[in-house]
């Protein structure tokens, strides 16, 4: 008996070791999972308050950040949030402006964003590369111990750099290895946040051939109205709907103390009290930013500027932040039967909204959809190719299969070719691909001056999308669908002086600042000399300003000086500006 007793107490104290080890196994990944709410400390003195969240929709990007109101004003001292070295420092006239990049014991990196300036021995350093570079823009890789950093020193001052639209700061958490932004929300920064998120329509999709909502075979979207503690339809409608269809919501969040429109952090749609699709904005890559043009409705954006949350995916959409999805979100309502969708919106702290509707399915009988134009393979290379048109896609350069429609008009006395109608602008565009137009209409002379023009369907403008003559075409790499004809940008940029009256006489003390525009082919390099030497003149892009700051320990003052500026844009016209000046 005894032998028989031992050998189930053998096994069972082996299952419960065992299930003890993944307990604490699956304790240790989770710990190690989540945010330390402790380790890092607010880069800012002042209270924080939201002006934009992580994961918010922004053009053709996720934010991948938190930006910091900083009162309205730029200057406030920015410090470390942890300790570390800083491992890059960037400046450029786009993007991120002045930034510095901190990593960190933990495996994490913080950035910091749309500086005024740096620390005075940052300041330094960076100023020294410049200068050995001859550019304003360098991104630097800093050797490590070069400039360790504490929990709290200082490290800069806030501003509005780069493309920054106001005074703020842009703050990121990074995973240091993967380099992919965390959602700095969840490291227990003190932020507030007692309001829910707001959901402001519905949006309802056929997906199918023989799908149709509310009779029609176009997506349809409903605005909300909140009473009892939810959102409803107004109306509270109960819509027909027949086979495959996609649902999505507009939403958006607010922090307390801020108006600013921000991003959710979650979105689940359930059908039936089944649940079909999670959206959660914890983390992302940058590699897959660019798939927010297929996560929301691009076709609604492009046409009324409403970013609606897709619940469906689309084949070619390769986005991570999708959880629990079922057939990919695409729900076939072909049973005749009533069925209840109910969407919950939740912000990073937990708040949470609810909306819920009804939908029939309901067979209607509709005139057959009308497919014209080539079939274009989301997953496959393809080309359309003419006499006087070329353009290959990569494959993954769309994120489903749609037919594309093509059409040319005679040229008109504004450009060098036909206008081309390659489908149009509410399709999305992953990847670039390669386009080329026939330009037998370009003189001789202005081959070097040729480029493919993109132009608004709507306002007629247009802007330069770039390219080159080659062999009797004009070619560039482009990223969107839309109108496109071959001009050419003869016209250097303008140049004009905030500092310096009649060529001669500086107007402000310690600095000289020039206006600089190009009104076409944009504006590719710019240089300035004070007798001969380059110097530092710093670009602000967005207000189109360079500055030179008088450095007294490159420039020897009491005397006369020469100055020269010379600005290029990207079809090699040169714009120049000379003047004496004593300083």
């Amino acid at each position: 008996m005894a032998g028989l007793i031992t050998k189930p107490l053998i096994v069972f104290s082996l299952m419960k070791f065992r299930l003890l080890s993944y307990i604490l196994l699956f304790s240790l990944l989770a710990n190690a999972q989540s945010p330390d709410r402790e380790y890092f400390r607010s880069p800012v003195d002042i209270p924080i308050l939201l002006s934009g969240n992580f994961g918010e929709l922004r053009s053709n990007h996720f934010h991948s950040g938190i930006d910091i109101k900083t009162q309205g004003k730029t200057g406030l001292p920015v410090y470390a949030a942890a300790e570390g070295d800083i491992s890059r420092l960037r400046v450029s006239p786009y993007g991120f402006g002045l930034a510095i990049y901190i990593d960190h014991p933990n495996g994490q990196s913080t950035v910091y964003g749309h500086l005024l300036s740096f620390r005075e021995d940052i300041e330094k350093y960076i100023k020294e590369k410049q200068y050995a570079k001859e550019s304003f823009s360098v991104d630097l890789q800093i050797p490590e111990g070069t400039f360790p950093v504490k929990k709290g020193e200082l490290i800069a001052l806030s501003g509005n750099s780069g493309s920054s639209g106001g005074p703020h700061l842009h703050f990121e958490i990074r995973d240091t290895h993967k380099q992919e932004p965390l959602n700095p929300l969840q490291f227990g920064f003190p932020v507030k946040d007692d309001m829910k998120p707001k959901i402001l329509s519905a949006f309802i999709a056929p997906l199918g051939n023989d799908s149709h909502v509310n009779g029609q075979r176009k997506g349809k979207l409903i605005e909300t109205v909140f009473y009892n503690g939810a959102y409803h339809l107004k109306g509270n409608p109960v819509i027909p709907v027949y086979g495959q269809v996609g649902f999505g919501i507009q939403a958006l969040d607010y922090l307390d103390g801020s108006w600013n429109k921000c991003g959710v952090f979650e979105i689940k749609l359930k059908i039936d009290d089944q649940l079909v699709y999670t959206f959660l904005m914890d983390r992302l890559n940058f590699s897959e930013t660019r798939y927010l043009n297929s996560h929301i409705d691009y076709s609604e954006y492009r046409k009324n500027y409403r970013r609606v949350h897709k619940s469906w995916v689309d084949p070619g959409n390769k986005l991570s932040n999708y959880h629990q999805l079922v057939n990919r979100g695409i729900v076939d309502l072909s049973d005749g039967k009533q069925h209840q969708i109910r969407y919950e919106i939740q912000d990073v702290y937990g708040n949470t909204s609810v909306l819920s509707f009804r939908v029939q399915s309901k067979l209607m009988q509709l005139s057959e959809p009308t497919l014209a134009g080539k079939l274009i393979r989301y997953n496959q290379e393809e080309r359309i190719e003419t006499d006087q048109l070329n353009a290959d896609f990569p494959s993954g350069t769309f994120y489903s299969d749609f037919h594309l429609d093509y059409d040319a008009k005679p040229a008109n006395n504004l450009y060098y070719s036909p206008l081309f109608k390659l489908h149009d602008d509410r399709t999305p565009v992953h990847q670039s691909y390669q386009l080329k137009l026939k330009a037998d209409l370009v003189p001789d002379s202005l081959e070097d001056k040729a480029l493919i023009a993109a132009i608004s369907d709507k306002s007629g403008k247009k802007w330069s999308l770039g390219g080159k003559y080659e062999n009797g075409w004009v070619t560039a790499s482009v990223r969107q669908l839309g109108t496109f004809a071959i001009s050419v940008d003869t016209i250097a940029p303008t140049i004009r002086p905030l500092s310096i009256a009649a060529h001669s006489r500086l107007t402000e003390k310690n600095r000289i600042r020039f206006k600089i525009r190009d009104e076409f082919s944009g504006i590719a390099d710019y240089r300035g000399e004070i007798d001969g030497q380059w110097v530092l003149f710093e670009y602000d892009a967005k207000n189109a300003l360079i500055t030179y700051h008088i450095d007294s320990k490159r420039l020897q003052l009491n005397k006369k000086h020469q100055l020269k500026l010379e600005v290029t844009d990207n079809k090699g016209n040169v714009a120049t500006y000379e003047a004496n000046f004593f300083r």
